[in-house]
C-alpha cells in the first residue's frame, strides 16, 4: 500500500494552510477558486469543497492551499483534507476539465517596455516568494503609473498582503522602473 506522505506548512495568512503531496499539482500555471461555483472545472477541488470548513482551494506546481472558514479549526480541518488529497490522487480524479487556464496576465495585446519589466520582474523574484506562502500574484494591467496585481491562495485575504504589495514590491518595481508610482491589489 502506498500511503502518501503529504507534508503541511504553515503560510503567512492563519486561515490557509499550504498542504505539500511531494508530487506535481499543476504543470503550468495556477487555479485558484474561491467557492463551489468556481470549482465546476476541477473535480479535485470540487472533492475539496465537500470538507465542511473549506472556503478556498489554490493549486500552485507543487502545493496546495486550502483557506478555511474563520469559525473552523485547523486541527479538525486537516486530517480530512489530507485524506481527500491521498484519495483525490489515488483514484487520479482530475486537477482541471478541459484545456480552460488561468492566464498569467490580462493582456494579449503588444506590453510597452515597462510592462515587459514588470512582468519580468514579478515573474523572476515574487512570484517564487508568494509561492513559498502558499499563493501566487499575477500582473493584471499598467495605467497611468499604477500596477494592478491580483494575489491569490493563501495570499488572497491574508493580512500581511498589503505590507507585501507596498513595501516589497511597489518598492521594488519603483527602483527598477521609474514610470511605476504605485501598486495596487485589484481582487
Amino acid at each position: 500500500m502506498d500511503l502518501m506522505n503529504i507534508q503541511t506548512e504553515a503560510t503567512p495568512n492563519p486561515s490557509s494552510l499550504k498542504f505539500l503531496p511531494g508530487k506535481t499539482v499543476m504543470e503550468k500555471e495556477t487555479a485558484d477558486f474561491r467557492n463551489v461555483e468556481e470549482a465546476k472545472s476541477s473535480p479535485f477541488a470540487l472533492n475539496l469543497f465537500k470538507i465542511a470548513g473549506v472556503e478556498g482551494v489554490f493549486f500552485g506546481s507543487d502545493f496546495i492551499s486550502i483557506t478555511k472558514a474563520d469559525n473552523h479549526d485547523w486541527q479538525y480541518l486537516e486530517s480530512s483534507i489530507i485524506e481527500t488529497i491521498r484519495e483525490s490522487y489515488k483514484s487520479e480524479t482530475a486537477f482541471m476539465l478541459d484545456k480552460e487556464e488561468n492566464t498569467i496576465d490580462g493582456s494579449d495585446n503588444e506590453d510597452t517596455e515597462a510592462v515587459i519589466q514588470i512582468k519580468k520582474i514579478i515573474d523572476t523574484q515574487v512570484r517564487p516568494a508568494v509561492a513559498k506562502d502558499g499563493g501566487d500574484i499575477t500582473f493584471k494591467s499598467f495605467d497611468d503609473g499604477i500596477v494592478y496585481l491580483q494575489m491569490k491562495g493563501a495570499c488572497s485575504g491574508c493580512p500581511s498582503s498589503a505590507l507585501t504589495l507596498k513595501a516589497g514590491i511597489e518598492k521594488t518595481l519603483k527602483h527598477y522602473i521609474p514610470e511605476v508610482l504605485e501598486v495596487q491589489q485589484i481582487t
